[in-house]
């Protein structure tokens, strides 16, 4: 696994139930600013058993990345529900929960 990679997912590692965080300032915070393409293909790739909390990232608009009504899309929104920072509707409350503050 590559520096960046353990870079990336100690930050998602990081990021508390309940709370989101967009690709781009996972990047920024793992101290890689400017690579958030980067982050999104390395969650691509991550296996659908992880235990990493991938869920808690989403874009910088505050939505979902995955299109809507595909497989990703509900298990993240699923997730998210859960945790309290989306509703059934698919609202993401990205502004209240945004992290880090």
């Amino acid at each position: 696994m590559s520096e960046a990679a353990q870079q990336f997912y100690a930050v998602i590692q990081a990021i508390p139930e309940g709370r989101l965080c967009s690709y781009g300032d996972i990047a920024k915070l793992a101290g890689l600013p400017g690579q958030a393409r980067r982050v999104g293909k390395l969650l691509s790739q991550t296996p659908s058993n992880t235990q990493l909390p991938w869920f808690r990232v989403i874009n910088a608009q505050g939505k979902i990345s995955f299109p809507i009504g595909s497989d990703g899309y509900q298990r993240q929104l699923e997730a998210l529900i859960r945790e309290g920072s989306a509703d059934v509707s698919g609202k993401v409350y990205w502004r209240q929960r945004r992290w880090p503050d």
